[in-house]
This record gives C-alpha cells, sequence and structure tokens, in this order.
C-alpha cells in the first residue's frame, strides 16, 4: 500500500471514530477556521487586528502591517514587489496563513505583501516566533493570519468602499454578509488601481513605468448539516499586472501579471469531547513576467497544489486538550525556467495544551514530514504561560522550526541544486504582559539560531548564479507593545505602539544582514465624538545596510498619516473620509534608489446599507 493510500485510508478512519460518537453540543457560531490560531497559540506573543484597525489603512497587507507591527518592509516603490523581515528573518522565513492553511509560493518560498488586499479578511492576526510545528515551512519569524468569518445568525449588510487619491490611485470594495441560523455567506470584491506616476522628491524625475491594477474575488460559504456538522467553502481568486518601475537611474520596461485562485472546501463536526475538521484544497498560482511590455515575448512558470488535511482536537477533561493534525500535499510546478517538477510531501502533527491550574498552562507540540525532495528535520514547540498576578503574566516558548528549498532552488533550469537541506531554525522567547485598567503592555525578547541559510551566489566555477546551504545566522533583540482604550461620555481614544530591536548577524563575517533595521518604531493614534473621527500613524524606520559587508546604507526616516472622518445620515449609513501620507513630504527609500512617494492624498466614501 502506498504512503497516499494509508495516509487516506487512515484519515477516513479518524472521520469515522469522530463521527460515530452520539453526544453532541449546538454550535450556535462558526467564526474561524485556523482552530490553532484560537486554541494552541497561548505561549506565543499574538497581535490581533481587528475591522477598524484595517479599514483606517491603505488597501495593501504591507502599509497594514508597516504602521501596526514591528515587521520591517522592503518595497521596491509604492504598489511593486514588497518582501518581510520579521525578527530578522528573511522574507521566505514568514508564513502567510489563509484561513489556517500556508499560502507561501510553491515557486519563491514567499509572499508578496502587496498582492494581498486586507479588506478581503474579518480579521488579521500576526503570530510571533516559531510556528513550523503547527503550520510547516517558512514560519521562523512569524506567521500573519488571514481569517474570514461565518456566522450562523440572521443579518444582511452591505458595504462599498470607493476611494479616490493623488496619482490617479482609485480603489473599490464591496462586501455583503448574509447568513441565518441555516446558511451563512460572505462576498468581497475588489479593484485597485494607479498610474503611479509621482515624483522623485529633490530630484526632475518621476516614477516612470510604475502603473497597476489588481482585482480580487473572494467568496465564503458555510452551510449547518445540522446541529453538529457543517460544510465550509472558502475562494479566492486574484489577478493583476504591475509594471515594474525602475531605479533614480534607469527606467524600466518590464511588468508582471500573476494569477493565484485558492480554494478550501471543509467539514466540520462537533460532538461533546471531539472536534473534526476534513479539509481539501486546491491553489494554483501563475505568473508571466515581461522584460519589455511592448513586446509579446515572456517567461511563465505555474505551479499547483493539492492537500488533503484532517484535524481532530479531543476534549480529554476540562483540563486537557489533544490535537492531530494528518496533512498530504501534492505539488507541480512547470514553467519555462524550471521544467515539469513534482513535490509530495505528508506530516503527522500532535499538539497539546494542558490548564495545569487556573495560573499555569503549558502547550506542547511536534511536527514530522517525509518527503523525497529533502531531508525534513524533526519539528517542535514547547511553551507556558504563568499568570504571578491578577494583571502581570509571563510567557515562554522554545522551538524548533525550517523552511523547505523551493522549487525554483531546486529545479531552476541548469542552475538549480537538487541537493539542498532546509533551513533549520531553534529559537526562544520571554514575553511579559501586563493588563491594567484600560492599558495593555507586553515586552518580549528572543534569541533565533537559523542554520543551512540557502543563498544564491556566484559560482567560482563559471560565475553563475546557484543556490546552496552556505552560512548560519543568529538574531536576538527585543519588541514592546502598548494599547490604551478610554471612552469618556461620546469620547473614545484608541492609541497603540510598537518597537522592535533587531540583531540579524551573519554567523561567517558577524556583519548585520541587509536590509534589517536595528530599530523601528511605530505608533497610532484614533480619536472619536459622535459621528466625527481623527487618526494619526507616525513611523520610524532606522538605517539599514544595502550590501553584506556593511559598506552601504539606507538612513533612517519618519513617515507621518492623518485621516478624519464623518459619519452621515441618521443611522450612520455613510461615512466620507479624507487622509493625508507623508505629511511631512520626507523623502525616503525602503530599498536602494527606488523612492517612495511625497505628501499624497485620496478621499473616501463608505456605504452601509
Amino acid at each position: 500500500m502506498t504512503l497516499r493510500k494509508r495516509f487516506l485510508f487512515f484519515c477516513f478512519l479518524l472521520c469515522q471514530f469522530a463521527l460515530g460518537q452520539n453526544d453532541t453540543i449546538v454550535i450556535k457560531e462558526v467564526v474561524i477556521s485556523d482552530n490553532q490560531l484560537k486554541q494552541f497559540s497561548n505561549t506565543n506573543a499574538v497581535l490581533k487586528l481587528n475591522d477598524s484597525v484595517i479599514k483606517k489603512n491603505a488597501a495593501s497587507l504591507t502599509s497594514l502591517l508597516n504602521y501596526n507591527s514591528t515587521i520591517y518592509f522592503k518595497e521596491n516603490g509604492l504598489g511593486m514587489v514588497s518582501s518581510p523581515s520579521f525578527r530578522g528573518t528573511t522574507a521566505q522565513q514568514t508564513a502567510v496563513i489563509w484561513n489556517g492553511i500556508n499560502i507561501n509560493s510553491q515557486l519563491n518560498g514567499q509572499t508578496d505583501f502587496n498582492t494581498i488586499g486586507t479588506r478581503n479578511f474579518d480579521e488579521i492576526t500576526i503570530r510571533s516566533g516559531g510556528g513550523s510545528a503547527i503550520y510547516g515551512s517558512s514560519a521562523i519569524g512569524g506567521s500573519i493570519h488571514l481569517n474570514n468569518e461565518l456566522k450562523f445568525q440572521n443579518q444582511f449588510h452591505n458595504e462599498l468602499f470607493l476611494s479616490y487619491g493623488s496619482y490617479t490611485t482609485l480603489g473599490t470594495n464591496y462586501k455583503l454578509n448574509v447568513s441565518n441560523e441555516k446558511v451563512s455567506s460572505q462576498i468581497t470584491v475588489s479593484r485597485n488601481s494607479s498610474t503611479n506616476d509621482y515624483d522623485y522628491l529633490n530630484t526632475n524625475k518621476k516614477n516612470e513605468n510604475g502603473q497597476f491594477y489588481n482585482t480580487s474575488l473572494n467568496v465564503s460559504l458555510g452551510y449547518k448539516l445540522n446541529n453538529a456538522n457543517f460544510l465550509k467553502l472558502y475562494s479566492q481568486f486574484f489577478e493583476s499586472e504591475r509594471h515594474f518601475s525602475g531605479t533614480i537611474a534607469s527606467v524600466s520596461k518590464s511588468k508582471y501579471q500573476d494569477l493565484n485562485t485558492r480554494n478550501l472546501l471543509e467539514w466540520d463536526s462537533f460532538f461533546k469531547h471531539f472536534t473534526s475538521k476534513v479539509k481539501v484544497v486546491f491553489f494554483s498560482e501563475k505568473y508571466k513576467y515581461f522584460e519589455n511590455f511592448d513586446s509579446q515575448n515572456f517567461d511563465s512558470s505555474k505551479a499547483e497544489t493539492c492537500i488533503a488535511k484532517h484535524d481532530l482536537t479531543y476534549k480529554l477533561n476540562s483540563k486537557i486538550h489533544l490535537n492531530t493534525i494528518l496533512d498530504y500535499s501534492k505539488t507541480k510546478a512547470f514553467g519555462d525556467d524550471i521544467g515539469n517538477n513534482t513535490r509530495t510531501i505528508s506530516s503527522a502533527t500532535v499538539l497539546m495544551k494542558h490548564q495545569v491550574f487556573k495560573k499555569l498552562l503549558y502547550e506542547l507540540s511536534a511536527r514530522k514530514e517525509i518527503t523525497a525532495n529533502y531531508e525534513s528535520p524533526f519539528l517542535f514547540s514547547v511553551g507556558s504561560t504563568f499568570q504571578a498576578t491578577k494583571n502581570y503574566t509571563l510567557l515562554l516558548n522554545i522551538s524548533r522550526n525550517f523552511r523547505i528549498p523551493t522549487f525554483n532552488d531546486l529545479y531552476w533550469i541548469g542552475l538549480g541544486n537538487q541537493n539542498l537541506k532546509p533551513e533549520k531554525s531553534n529559537q526562544i522567547e520571554l514575553g511579559q504582559q501586563i493588563k491594567y485598567k484600560n492599558w495593555f503592555v507586553s515586552a518580549t525578547t528572543y534569541l533565533i539560531k537559523v542554520e543551512d541559510l540557502i543563498q544564491w551566489k556566484p559560482n567560482q566555477t563559471n560565475g553563475n548564479w546557484t543556490p546552496n546551504n552556505i552560512s548560519n545566522a543568529t538574531n536576538y533583540g527585543a519588541e514592546l507593545h502598548l494599547n490604551y482604550i478610554k471612552t469618556i461620555g461620546n469620547n473614545r481614544i484608541n492609541f497603540n505602539s510598537n518597537y522592535g530591536y533587531t540583531v540579524s548577524r551573519n554567523d561567517n563575517n558577524k556583519q548585520q544582514l541587509v536590509y534589517v533595521p536595528f530599530h523601528k518604531f511605530n505608533s497610532a493614534m484614533a480619536y472619536s465624538y459622535k459621528k466625527l473621527s481623527t487618526n494619526f500613524q507616525y513611523i520610524f524606520t532606522g538605517f539599514v545596510y544595502t550590501t553584506s559587508d556593511n559598506n552601504y546604507f539606507l538612513k533612517s526616516y519618519q513617515v507621518g498619516n492623518f485621516g478624519i472622518d464623518y459619519d452621515l445620515g441618521k443611522i450612520n449609513n455613510y461615512k466620507l473620509g479624507f487622509q493625508m501620507l507623508n505629511i511631512w513630504n520626507q523623502n525616503y527609500q525602503s530599498v536602494a534608489s527606488r523612492p517612495m512617494p511625497g505628501r499624497n492624498y485620496s478621499m473616501y466614501l463608505i456605504f452601509n446599507f
């Protein structure tokens, strides 16, 4: 019997075991599919961004996280390719989780954060620290969780968002929520476009060939079979075209087209002691790269991934929860640069949460993957929380994580290296949380040791760039988060702030890794009185080195944004808003020779009906 048949047979047995329980419980509302984020992330620093925060930021995930977290973004100009550095790790070491499924690209191993529209999701959560034992490859620095809610309650709600801003920037988002006790549905449609021809400050040049557009469709459907069984379908379509802008010194004529589809079918069963989630997933990612947008010649690659996953949670008693996850995935990739290749991965995960007594909790997790493409390490996580007082809590987490080689790393024609080993990481973090009246403060310190970093470097024999496991890295630092909420009559104040200190060094030469700032700080304040609300955002990013020998760097910068809006109508059906971005007209870059825009403006209108 093949490994695949054994896996499917085991899933079938588990499903029958779970569904064979007689005692069921009534579920009034099913919220999100990412059960591990809710139930098994108690010993990690977790920051949840709610709907009101999401709406106050630009449509891209880059902008939202840049102003509301310690993650640093390397952005090749506004709207261009955006790569995160989470706790000093690389873009491939940050996982993006969509409704519980890792969606990092199988081709290059990362997610471009400018291809994720934030208004398509109800909840966006930042989970810091290692998570590979739960979410697999790439969850080394941390993970970003994108979730859609399905609520089984009577509602009919429409929201239309329209915006217009500098550089002929247009944004449209429509969201429909319709549900009752039997059926739940959510549909969102988004369209964003811009000529993106902003001036390069202090020069006589402008951003040429930077125009872009993107369209996305998200559908979430839920059907209640009975009190214990639910069917859910999540579907996402994203299509975009970006003309890649050049540098100050040279103009580019290239353009890039994306086409991504994601589909997740889920069957949830709830019983007195068991919760069973069976998921079947299909992803497709495709790109076309045109060196010259006037030419019909292009390079293209495509990857298709199928996943079967069974998630079984057993509530042993009120204090002990067990969770097993069996996962099988198969990816086919084909294209001009990587040929035709297939990768299959089977994995088994076990998680445990034990509330020893009211003030002490610990979590354990272990994961092992099996594949013919590389040797997978044993992954684990051990964590604990201790509530020392009513207002003070300690968190400790130790984990081993990894990142698998991508299809580009392994199979790039003439250059790929099929002998690559996964990048491995050992890390420890210690956190403290203080809750007092309207204040919440958290402080976390961490240490990350990364082995077998994969880097593309020129081959000494012929000068061609090839990937190899050539170095190790040590990352350490501290993160601070503060939040204050106060309501006095019709006045409401919400203040939050984040600070990150990050050291990320190559163990071979002891130099700071490129594009990792030592310091990053941001804060935001929102004030509302009756129908009027205002908000201010501030970000400081320290200098970053742009070469591995640390001889060249980009200077630090500060950027501020201001927004104001007013609710119109007797029952707040319409909201009119205005934003001024980069109010000090700061001349700055997050990637060398690729300036970001100066002061710019936008207006928006929100209809609720």
